[in-house]
């Protein structure tokens, strides 16, 4: 099962209360800085490479105290900004430092690099601030930071706010600027959905280096640990209003490894217009991101709207070489969602840009059946379609870009706005799909060719129209299920024979 009850958690906790500070000079203690060795990015991995040879050993726990912190005594503690890396500099940049325990049981090894020399950040209680709703927490060596965040003058110059969290197992999350914090990425996903359970490789120690002054990218090296493999990572995470991460990183197998998830992003999809009558809420829809967006090998674009199912739902797209994918949140207007704490229509898209050939494989999703909204119960990712041999190691690179509309615009067919589902009063269930407005689009719609096919049961020929609020053509078809529990269902809008529009494709299952 995935820690789904952590990913939600991260979210409210790293909005804490230095998200936007104005430059001060450093206070005592500040953070402190053990002894000096050399470093260089073959230093990681050499490590994780020597790491592998290695029976897998966890990290030791923080004490106890910490541990049965409870969600509400965890948030009363938090980093002062005021003792951040680099406060009081030049430099672009400021890192703060986050607290163990709760979720994070296990402390990650933080070091700071500057001139070939990394220098570890040694744990220090008096670098955060709390309320006295803070319980007596016990101190020793076991204790250290849990994770980072890093900010800098997004918006306002002198203002520096934050951008990413890297914190929990390999999970980290990213804005553009003005965004809110939505979806996540991870650095590896194991065994995802497997009857034997999934397992949740760790970054276990991370090396930033200190970047320039007026420089806008800053470098993350990290080490990644697991049962079955470890990782070196270089992440190069350059802010704006596109957050975007440029990974590299080498994978060596312990064991073999069957299921590899490359890339994975971890969202929240809870209902949406086509799956009203289960939830009876004021809002319209509630979700992070409301679809998986696919451009393949082939030079097609495919828009899988999400779902969230009665059942464990696994799709896997077969392709070749991808171009990328990636979790997006097309519902851009506040009253899509109507939500003014959640604020879902801010939330971040995230796009995968592979850096080299993937080969065969599949774009994978996973949907969750899920209640509540705290919980994230959506997974995609790149899973090769040869395993990783024991003893082996895999290199990989690829572009994370986080922001509203991320993917590539240029060339490409008309997007999918929105998917909506209802019973019709004659019997049957009514589709409409939404397409955007553009210039290309012929006036006369009824040049334009219907593709509409259906797994099972039986559907009506499809009827296009123009939308008068979007200006864009709609499709509106009718289908009866009768027996069927499950329907995969593929549509696309065509213009002399080229594709017009991105092909649609839905599971549709009996709820």
């Amino acid at each position: 099962m995935l820690r789904r009850d952590v990913l939600k958690s991260l979210a409210a906790l790293a909005t804490a209360p230095t998200a936007a500070l104005a430059d001060a000079a450093t206070p005592e203690p500040g953070l402190q800085q053990g002894t000096a060795t050399p470093f260089t990015a073959e230093l990681v991995r050499t490590r994780a490479q020597a790491l592998a040879q290695t029976d897998y050993t966890p990290r030791p726990y923080v004490p106890e105290s910490w541990r049965n912190l409870s969600y509400d005594q965890y948030r009363k503690i938090w980093f002062d900004g005021r003792n951040a890396l680099w406060q009081g500099t030049e430099g672009p940049q400021r890192v703060d430092l986050l607290p163990p325990g709760l979720y994070f049981p296990q402390p990650v090894e933080i070091n700071v690099v500057q001139d070939g020399q990394a220098r570890p950040l040694l744990f220090d209680l008096g670098v955060f601030d709390s309320t006295d709703k803070f319980p007596e927490v016990e101190v020793d060596d076991t204790l250290g930071y849990s994770g980072l965040r890093l900010r800098a003058e997004l918006q306002q110059p002198g203002i520096f706010q934050e951008y990413a969290v890297f914190q929990g197992a390999s999970y980290f999350r990213g804005i553009g600027a003005g965004e809110t914090y939505g979806l996540s990425a991870r650095g590896l996903a194991l065994n995802t959905a497997e009857p034997e359970g999934e397992e949740f490789p760790d970054f276990i120690a991370f090396w930033l280096e200190t970047p320039k002054p007026g420089a806008r990218s800053v470098v993350l090296h990290a080490l990644l640990d697991s049962p079955s493999c470890t990782g070196a990572y270089r992440f190069k995470i350059t802010h704006g209003e596109t957050l975007t991460m440029a990974v590299e990183a080498e994978i060596f197998a312990r064991q073999e490894l069957l299921h590899v998830g490359i890339a994975p992003l971890t969202s929240m999809f809870l209902f949406d217009e086509t799956m009203r009558e289960r939830f009876s809420d004021f809002r319209p829809a509630v979700h992070d991101s409301d679809g998986l967006m696919i451009h393949n090998g082939a030079g097609e674009v495919i828009w899988r709207p999400l779902s969230n199912p009665k059942h464990l739902q696994i799709s896997a797209f077969a392709d070749d070489s991808p171009r990328g994918f990636g979790l997006m949140q097309r519902a851009r207007a506040f009253s899509d969602f109507a939500d003014l704490e959640a604020l879902y229509h801010n939330r971040p898209a995230l796009w995968v840009t592979p850096g080299e050939d993937w080969g065969p494989g599949s774009v994978t999703l996973v949907e969750i059946p899920a209640d509540l909204e705290v919980y994230d119960n959506i997974v995609s990712y790149w899973r090769p379609a040869a395993p990783i041999p024991a003893g082996a190691s895999h290199r990989m690179s690829y572009r994370l870009d986080w922001a509203d509309d991320p993917a590539p615009r240029a060339s490409m067919p008309l997007r999918v706005l929105n998917t909506a589902i209802g019973d019709r009063p004659e019997g049957g269930k009514v589709v409409i799909v939404d397409f955007e407005a553009r210039a290309d689009v012929p006036e006369d719609l009824t040049q334009l060719d219907i593709v509409l096919r259906s797994s099972s049961g039986e559907m009506s020929q499809g009827l296009v129209q123009r939308n008068p609020e979007t200006g864009g053509p709609r499709l509106a078809f009718t289908f009866y299920p009768q027996e069927a529990e499950l329907i995969e269902f593929r549509a696309q809008l065509r213009l002399e024979g080229a594709a017009l529009t991105e092909v649609w494709l839905y599971r549709w299952t009996r709820a």
